[in-house]
């Protein structure tokens, strides 16, 4: 077995029945691994009408060919169930070491079946398999659970767990892995609580076998070359993290801003961005299995009421209780984050419903009385207390912990909810970058910025500069982007290296680990395969056409300055050309004929 282990683990909770199965090689040519496999084993065996939350979900942890071998940056691992958040197919990626890790034990995947009576964890060491219990960690944060486990297996263990925000089946909650990498969107944290799993240790000292060693070695030198040299992965990322993009969509007039009413420029952003990170707070970078990049910050907020040390904040989470929440401090920024990590939840959507919360109470929507406390734009010490309050489901925080669309229509106002197929959108404005909008309202598993990152061209122009202002073949380059990133998730390394690297140069690595002699169209043809069964699924689930659009402010609310001043997003134009280039009918269903050339069941 070359790239693939060959194996993967078959759990069920209930029962405590642990299974080795071997891997169906003809799904892993046609799926590739971790986002692509695990949702075509999902699809096969879970009801798309199920409560997100029973024990009929599953929950799927699987890596891909290349995670943990040679290539650039392959530390990634996919988590795959019915999202809780979004009643959508949920795949959410990670990096970190844990992926590999499991590859190193000798297996690709494990799937969870139902529910465990009483908390518990699953050990594996190579061949050792085994259900332990954890209602000793029940109650504990994600830091404190990782401590126990390697002191209680090996310090050379690897731990994905969750905090009290899973065992709480907050909505929106994480799986976390290495204690600061998250399996963050779409609350699959929340299915590992409702199964009673606390935690997945694993331990390997097994190699991965790739097919051709001497031709892999050279393509994946190739590309670690190119990521050195690259402005965005040699530079940009390891000197400011993913927050440099805070001063650059700033000026792009695309960083939405109070809940993205007021605009895409945020006048304080400077305070809160990557440069600033860097020179106040910023202990070193760091990166995970395998990486040429190293994007995390590790940092230290030393002095005032907001002290901590840990990792991020990210661009998403700097911009979600930043700009989002109207908060200039960056060292509550960075604490807030923390406490996500700490805790086990999302921080755009955390951020995201925090800022919500914000406008519904400036409004007159919500009282203080309800909140507990005022809530105004800018309030740096309650994005802080409320992020503690939802990750444990206290006082107001239980609404919250909902995501911002169920606590906003809970009140009459959905439309003050910015989220797509009920999940927060991230920190690109669609009115100001046009492509992103529509990668928002296609996406599969509700607002999403990493299913098709059209900022690439629109905003930093990779691989050409494209105007972020116009609708012109925007549904032509994201269904290629969004195509060759579900390759991308599925073959185990990281997104970011697609800023310098393309389809020919992942091709060949999955050509040379595999041996299978796959052409440049037949990944992307996985690509594509890999969208449409998530489509099927939510189709099946409930989901139409209605359901590909964006908010109301986006689509009626002008932006009020900045380049893109005048602008809302163009979905109306946009959405039909894509849906004829996808080869689906103007309702968005997937014809016979592309399911045919698909090999897909109808």
């Amino acid at each position: 077995m070359f790239g693939w282990t060959g194996k993967i683990i078959r759990v069920n909770l209930k029962n405590r029945s642990i299974k080795k199965e071997d891997l169906n090689m003809e799904d892993a040519k046609h799926y590739l691994g971790a986002r692509g496999l695990g949702t075509k084993i999902f699809a096969d065996e879970v009801d798309p009408k199920i409560d997100p939350l029973s024990p009929e979900n599953k929950l799927i942890f699987m890596a891909g060919p290349l995670t943990g071998t040679l290539a650039a940056c392959p530390g990634r691992y996919e988590v795959v169930a019915k999202a809780p958040l979004t009643g959508t197919i949920g795949a959410s990626n990670s990096g970190g070491h844990f992926g590999p890790e499991m590859k190193f034990a000798g297996y690709d995947g494990i799937v969870f079946e139902d529910k465990s009576e009483k908390p518990v964890y699953l050990y594996i060491n190579d061949d050792l398999i085994e259900l332990r219990s954890a209602e000793h960690l029940w109650g504990k944060t994600v830091f404190e659970t990782t401590d126990e486990l390697l002191k209680e297996t090996s310090e050379e263990a690897r731990v994905a767990c969750i905090g009290p925000g899973g065992e709480k089946m907050v909505l929106f909650a994480t799986v976390m892995n290495d204690k600061h990498r998250a399996a963050g969107r779409s609350g699959l944290g929340a299915v590992m609580g409702s199964k009673n799993l606390k935690a997945v240790v694993v331990k390997g000292s097994k190699s991965i076998e790739v097919a051709k060693p001497k031709e892999f070695l050279d393509v994946c030198k190739d590309a670690r070359k190119k990521l050195k040299t690259n402005p965005v992965t040699g530079v940009g990322l390891p000197t400011y993290g993913t927050a440099i993009l805070i001063n650059i969509l700033n000026q792009s007039g695309a960083l939405p801003t109070r809940n993205w009413r007021d605009g895409g420029y945020f006048e304080e952003a400077d305070e809160t961005g990557g440069e600033t990170l860097a020179s106040k707070y910023l202990v070193r970078n760091k990166g995970c299995f395998g990486c040429s990049i190293g994007c995390g910050r590790v940092s230290k907020v030393s002095d005032g009421k907001f002290k901590v040390f840990g990792e991020g904040p990210e661009y998403e989470s700097g911009w979600a209780y930043g700009a989002d929440c109207g908060v200039k401090e960056l060292d509550a920024i960075c604490k807030a984050n923390y406490i996500c990590n700490e805790l086990g939840i999302d921080p755009i959507t955390m951020g995201s419903t925090i800022a919500c919360a914000m406008e519904m109470y400036e409004k007159g929507i919500v009282s203080k009385e309800e909140l507990g406390r005022s809530l105004h734009f800018g309030d740096a010490e309650a994005i802080v207390d409320f992020t503690r309050m939802t990750g444990l489901r206290e006082g107001f925080g239980n609404k919250m912990a909902e995501g911002s669309f169920r606590m906003a229509s809970a009140y009459g106002h959905p439309e003050l909810s910015m989220t797509v197929k009920k999940q927060e959108m991230p920190a690109y404005d669609g009115r100001g970058v046009q492509g992103m909008g529509l990668e928002y309202a296609t996406s599969n598993r509700g607002g999403c910025h990493v299913r098709g990152y059209l900022t690439s061209p629109e905003i930093l122009g990779i691989p050409e500069k494209l105007d972020p202002l116009v609708t012109t073949d925007k549904a032509a380059w994201l269904k290629t982007f969004q195509d060759l990133t579900a390759v991308v998730d599925s073959s185990g390394i990281c997104l970011f290296t697609t800023f310098a690297i393309g389809l020919s140069e992942i091709a060949a690595m999955l050509r040379t680990s595999t041996g299978i002699d796959f052409s440049d169209e037949d990944v992307l043809k996985a690509g594509e395969r890999i969208w449409n069964i998530e489509k099927l699924f939510n189709l099946k689930a409930g989901f139409t056409k209605a359901d590909d659009t964006l908010p109301p402010r986006l689509l009626e609310e002008p932006l009020p300055g900045g380049p893109a001043k005048g602008k809302i997003a163009e979905i109306d134009i946009m959405l039909p050309e894509y849906y004829a280039l996808r080869g689906w009918s103007e309702e968005g269903i997937p014809s016979e004929e592309k399911l045919k050339e698909l090999t897909l069941d109808i």
